[in-house]
């Protein structure tokens, strides 16, 4: 990979990034939630059923410690419960709560927006090579994050 073609994505996806947390620093902050608290609702709604604490912070990296107090804030907010396992009544679950889609939409419609105004510019053949990096990159940054957590 040629130095300056490197340089150039690494600017690019830099900048992407801190745009992408500014941004949902924001819709989290109009929900009553912070950035963190926000993402690891996010990761946990799309797990099916309830949760233990242990496997949010396997899916957010994020210490057990950490993850009581996230819960803790998500639960005052009425974003999630706990409850019970009813296999297991030793065992406290997660549960993600039904949330209010017409209450929330509004904050992410200008994303949802500006995406698809920048998909148009795109050919079908081109919108493929564009989400096949994307996936690629954040297959990687994944396994980056979580891999790395071992050694």
């Amino acid at each position: 990979m040629p130095p300056a073609v490197l340089e150039r994505f690494a600017e690019l996806g830099r900048e992407s990034s801190t745009l992408a947390v500014l941004r949902h620093a924001r819709i989290a902050e109009r929900m009553g939630l912070s950035g963190t608290d926000h993402k690891a609702l996010d990761l946990a709604a799309r797990e099916e059923g309830p949760l233990t604490a242990g496997r949010i912070a396997q899916l957010t990296g994020l210490s057990t410690g950490a993850v009581t107090g996230v819960i803790d804030r998500l639960e005052r907010a009425g974003f999630v419960r706990r409850v019970r396992d009813t296999r297991d009544r030793r065992k406290v679950l997660v549960e993600i709560l039904p949330m209010d889609e017409e209450k929330y939409a509004p904050l992410f419609a200008s994303a949802k927006f500006a995406m698809e105004r920048v998909l148009e510019r795109f050919s079908p053949a081109e919108r493929e090579v564009v989400e096949r990096y994307e996936r690629e990159l954040a297959d990687a940054i994944r396994a980056d994050i979580f891999d790395s957590e071992d050694a």
